[in-house]
């Protein structure tokens, strides 16, 4: 087939992706698996070897994917159902001191959310929000902007939340520099989109507590841990994968030091250690008995389960893509363009996240994409960091109607569609263009 063909029927596939998604509702799992089924046969491949590529890509991703994003899970719903996150704001809105509430408010949400996923953290924490603003009588925006954008900002671009995740193992990306980086671009984009962006837009709305959002306060029954027990559990993992990372650019091969960091430090290990640990010291030394730890885990896999099949498609349809040939045609056009493989991420992550809505969907869609270019220019080590912060600010911007973050924060701060758009639309839009702005950056320096 020629490479114009196997161009026409890329686009095919991916406007058949959007079009399932959108128009019929059909569910992202479902519908990346059908159109790599499509594009496979109208590429011309043998339908046993169809099969063949999705089974291949499917297992591929879910050999990583699945073990990291099931031991994320159980890690953040451990420190979810202790009061962890709680703990956190508490302790961080003290030291900040009250005028400064919404800093702490900030770096809260930076931290909770590297291991609980965005809404939870969100619905555990908003209470906080209203307590502030019905105590100081400013917007409730003032405090609600800063706390909402810690939260995205380490919900798209740190691992072991799971859009880094995926991407990182369909692009090949070390996870250690994946930290680096989106913590590098996260920090700014928090600061700016959250504390500095809440400053205006509070004095241009004033929000008060929705009346209808009377949430009873959430009781713990036994005392809440200590600040100092959450940061080192949610730090164990981070700074392991980290000192992996930096062992393999500072120390010689075969070094012992280097072997042991990098066993410690592989992400299933380094998980591993942090999810034992919580277990320990938030579950059985805190009164739980086994069988509710147990139970408090089981209970983590649920929300996961569909983030982990919805990836293990988005490496379906990598792998058929580069199996039919269609990849290394998009590869190489990609490859002739004028335009930086970081920038190509971007746009491309932007477009189908406008389309769709879906920051999870663009994200694997476009590290699909991105895959074949990222081979035929033989691109590895801190630039994959790098194009995984690109692909998750381009699935962060202009978040709208079409996106259920959008719903959830107009609800619980009774904003209007309108406003909502002058909110969080602008807040997501900020972090993304501030977190490419860095990589960008970054990406001149390590080339």
């Amino acid at each position: 087939m020629s490479d114009q063909m196997l161009i026409l029927v890329a686009l095919a596939g991916i406007f058949l992706l959007l079009f399932l998604v959108i128009r019929t509702k059909l569910h992202a799992f479902v519908s990346l698996l059908l159109v790599s089924l499509i594009v496979g046969i109208l590429a011309g491949m043998p339908l046993n070897d169809v099969v063949a590529s999705m089974q291949s890509g499917m297992g591929g991703t879910l050999g990583f994917v699945a073990v990291v994003v099931g031991l994320g899970a159980m890690f953040g719903q451990m420190l979810e159902v202790s009061g962890g996150a709680e703990r956190l704001a508490q302790t961080l809105i003290k030291k900040f001191g009250e005028d400064k509430a919404q800093w702490a408010l900030g770096v809260t949400g930076f931290l909770v959310a590297i291991p609980v996923f965005f809404d939870v953290g969100f619905i555990i924490l908003v209470p906080i929000v209203y307590g502030l603003a019905k105590k100081t009588g400013k917007s409730l925006l003032f405090y609600g902007i800063p706390l909402l954008a810690g939260l995205a900002v380490t919900h798209s671009f740190i691992p072991p939340t799971p859009g880094p995740i995926a991407v990182a193992d369909l692009i090949g990306a070390d996870l250690g520099w994946v930290i680096l980086f989106g913590a590098i671009a996260g920090l700014p984009a928090m600061i700016i989109a959250g504390p500095l962006f809440a400053k205006y837009i509070s004095k241009k709305l004033h929000v008060l507590v929705p009346e209808y959002m009377n949430l009873e306060e959430i009781e713990y029954d036994k005392e809440l841990p200590s600040f100092g027990l959450i940061a080192s559990l949610i730090s164990i993992p981070l700074i392991l994968i980290l000192l992996n990372t930096l062992s393999g650019v500072l120390l010689e091969e075969g070094n012992m030091a280097r072997q042991i960091l990098t066993f410690l430090g592989h992400p299933f290990v380094a998980l591993t250690i942090a999810t034992i640990l919580t277990f320990v010291f938030l579950g059985t030394k805190r009164g739980y008995s086994r069988q509710e730890v147990q139970d408090i885990a089981t209970k983590a896999l649920e929300p996961a389960g569909i983030i982990i099949l919805v990836t293990g498609a988005g490496g379906v349809f990598k792998q058929v893509l580069i199996d039919s040939g269609v990849g290394q045609v998009l590869g190489d056009m990609m490859a002739g363009s004028p335009l930086p493989p970081i920038v190509l991420a971007f746009l491309i992550a932007t477009v189908v996240r406008v389309a769709q809505g879906s920051a999870t969907v663009s994200m694997v869609t476009a590290a699909g994409l991105m895959a074949p270019l990222i081979s035929i220019l033989a691109l590895d080590g801190p630039v994959l960091g790098l194009i995984v912060i690109a692909i998750a600010s381009g699935a962060t911007v202009l978040s709208h109607v079409n996106d259920s973050g959008f719903w959830l924060v107009g609800r619980y701060f009774g904003l209007s569609v309108k406003d909502t758009l002058k909110t969080w639309t602008v807040m997501e839009t900020l972090i993304g263009l501030v977190g490419f702005t860095v990589v960008f950056i970054l990406g001149i320096f390590i080339g």
